[in-house]
């Protein structure tokens, strides 16, 4: 995934109206730039001789002739809502935001081909531009195009059982309202959260309402560990995240046949309010059956597949098959750019061949949360051995590979998908690559050293910089010989040693410039939107500087509420500055009553440190609150001296502590130079 279940990113992208559209890509005899469809910004460049001779040799060898996935994508449509716009709940009339907008891709809707995109993710891209109403088989429906993700409708006896609720309360408050409108009122008797990522259960509030959760008149059903990993999934790292996030989803890139054009699993993801009900089923065996409003569930438990907790689903009734985001339209990410824990290759293949033994061999349909469904038992079966195939081949071979010194930073030049895949779209290299997923699996087992000693303690980029560049003969002539191999077609040579001239000299704009045009051509060349996202953000980035206009809002107070002490506790630590903590020792108790929890807190030797279950007798404070106002502080709602004044908030001892522990305290923005150069303050800073 995918983006984190714990921030937003905000980004508008646009699509047209869509019945069932042909791929233009492979149409065409010429890649084509409308010539009103300018660059959107006044250094941009068109495609490159060598750009688009490349893009005519990809286009060349993938099998476009193959359209069953545009059959499959149209299958089944119902209706389109008579709007392309959904708006937030925020202010009033012309103050209120957009959270999703279907306008702005109409031009992948105009027959023409791009030599700025690759052809094979236009293809995806056109794909991906379903919108409206679409029944999978009697009984299951599925609204498309209103969020990254695909809403699913299970028509029970009485009412609806919906799989995944989408980012926002608002984009799956208008999906509920829309089948509700074509199909008839029905109310809403169960949720399922297929895994723990924000665009699988943020819009539950659109559809449910939290006091009948509680009363368990509607069933919230989940996969083992789904809140504790959809809230801590994140939380550590998750300000650096965000910041990768402008990286990989190119959330400043506009949306342009130079810029953002898909996101592979889904356009993109909605700008709304986020939530979090808890589950109050859980499925806590391998296998296991519910029967809900007359609909039999069979769900299978795939922890650490595509998320840390997920589950499959079989419906036995209707030989129907949920892959939940374990089987897409694409190899998904085993390393996701904007960070997450490395995923698990073998397993993940392990689980879908489970499946495929298990339900895949009789089921007449295939349906995920994202991209669209597979119908056929042949088709079904193809699929899964394919996807199966794909995740294992990449483990095995990689460590093959590993195993005869091939190291993580030579793997991505090395691994190649069997031929038989490359001609398979869902093996394409779209949400994951094999390039950055192959280094993942070396760093998986093997960690990031190479086994070379000139790299285990290597130099700061800044500090090793300037000597190339001094060796080198200074900033001209690594510019003349940059803008030579430019002109050859020779892109990543040139940012090797224009990488190496913007560290040494980041206030030098005709170097960022020259390098900005190498990541622009790199950009339009790759299928994987995370590396031409990337790409691209940071060609923006070089000639604009970095500038958070567009804003990324932190987790919704429902995810706020469901943090953990334990897990607060240790994002504490993380905000510490350790340095400002040399020579502090002290010690807290926090004791809170109303869920029976105490934890003993220490700073020593510059680290913040606790346990659960236990006080010391001799603390420098101690600390009697109850977590639900502790949530109250959380979200907003209380101030801490409020807290204290009103007496709910208890303590002995020497109150001052909390001040020495607040100023050690440094708040995290997403704001922070990744390329050299492109945040003035940070670079007046650095001379």
């Amino acid at each position: 995934m995918k983006p984190s279940h714990t921030f937003l990113i905000i980004i508008l992208f646009t699509a047209g109206i869509l019945y069932f559209v042909l791929p233009s890509t492979g149409t065409n005899t010429e890649a084509v730039l409308d010539a009103n469809t300018p660059h959107f910004h006044d250094k941009g460049n068109p495609p490159s001789s060598f750009t688009i001779e490349k893009y005519k040799n990809e286009k060349a060898k993938l099998p476009f002739d193959d359209t069953e996935d545009f059959k499959e994508q149209s299958k089944g449509f119902i209706a389109k809502p008579d709007y392309l716009k959904i708006y937030a709940d925020n202010g009033d009339g012309e103050n209120k935001s957009v959270a999703w907008d279907m306008e702005r891709y109409q031009f992948l809707l105009e027959g023409k081909d791009f030599a700025s995109i690759h052809p094979s993710l236009q293809r995806q891209a056109i794909l991906n531009m379903n919108y409206g109403l679409y029944e999978v088989i009697p009984r299951i429906y599925q609204i498309r195009g209103y969020d990254l993700a695909n809403i699913t409708f299970i028509q029970g006896d009485t009412g609806w059982i919906v799989f995944d609720t989408l980012t926002s309360k608002e984009t799956a408050k208008a999906a509920l309202d829309f089948i509700n409108q074509q199909l008839g009122e029905r109310p809403v008797v169960a949720v399922v959260y297929s895994h723990t990522h924000g665009d699988h259960f943020g819009g539950v509030r659109g559809v449910v309402d939290e006091a009948d959760v509680i009363s368990g008149k509607v069933k919230v059903i989940a996969p083992e560990h789904f809140v504790e990993h959809a809230v801590s999934e994140n939380v550590a790292a998750g300000n650096a995240m965000i910041r990768r996030m402008f990286m990989q989803y190119g959330v400043a890139l506009p949306v342009s046949p130079y810029g953002h054009v898909d996101q592979a699993i889904g356009k993109n993801v909605s700008v709304g309010n986020l939530g979090l009900i808890a589950p109050n089923v859980t499925i806590s065996q391998p296998i296991e059956t519910l029967t809900i409003d007359g609909v039999e569930m069979v769900f299978q438990n795939t922890p650490g597949t595509e998320a840390p907790a997920e589950m499959n689903t079989w419906f036995p009734q209707f030989n129907a098959f949920w892959a939940a985001e374990n089987i897409t339209g694409t190899i998904h990410n085993i390393y996701t750019l904007r960070g997450a824990k490395v995923r698990d290759t073998l397993a993940w293949s392990k689980y879908i061949n489970k499946a495929l033994h298990l339900f895949g061999t009789k089921a007449d349909v295939m349906f995920a949360s994202h991209n669209w469904p597979r119908w056929g038992n042949e088709r079904i079966q193809t699929v899964m051995r394919g996807q199966r195939d794909m995740y294992a081949h990449m483990n095995n071979q990689v460590l093959h590979l590993a195993n005869q010194g091939v190291t993580i930073n030579e793997i991505h030049n090395e691994y190649e998908m069997p031929k038989s895949l490359q001609q398979e779209w869902y093996a394409r290299s779209y949400h994951g690559s094999i390039q950055h997923n192959s280094r993942a699996v070396i760093n998986r087992y093997l960690g990031y050293w190479d086994g070379n000693p000139a790299t285990l303690v290597p130099l700061s980029p800044k500090d090793s910089a300037p000597l190339y560049v001094e060796m080198m003969g200074g900033a001209q002539p690594i510019i003349n010989k940059a803008q030579a191999l430019y002109d050859q077609g020779d892109y990543l040579l040139a940012v090797e040693i224009l990488n190496k001239l913007n560290y040494a000299e980041p206030d030098n704009q005709a170097a960022k410039d020259l390098l900005a045009d190498n990541y622009e051509q790199l950009g339009y060349q790759y299928e994987s939107p995370s590396l031409r996202n990337s790409f691209l953000a940071g060609a923006l980035e070089l000639r604009d500087g970095f500038a958070a206009k567009t804003k990324l809002t932190a987790s919704g107070p429902d995810v706020k509420k469901a943090i953990s002490t334990e897990l607060l506790l240790d994002y504490l630590a993380i905000l510490i500055d350790g340095r400002k903590a040399a020579g502090i020792d002290l010690t807290v108790n926090l004791i809170t009553p109303d869920n029976s929890e105490k934890h003993l807190i220490e700073i020593s030797n510059e680290t913040l440190t606790h346990v659960e279950g236990f006080t010391s007798n001799d603390s420098d404070l101690t600390l009697t609150v109850n977590r639900t106002d502790i949530e109250l502080l959380l979200t907003g709602q209380v101030k801490l001296p409020e807290l204290i004044q009103t007496g709910k908030m208890q303590f002995e001892g020497d109150l001052k502590v909390m001040q020495t522990i607040q100023s050690l305290v440094v708040p995290f923005t997403p704001d922070f130079e990744i390329i050299p150069g492109t945040i003035p303050s940070v670079n007046s800073e650095q001379k």
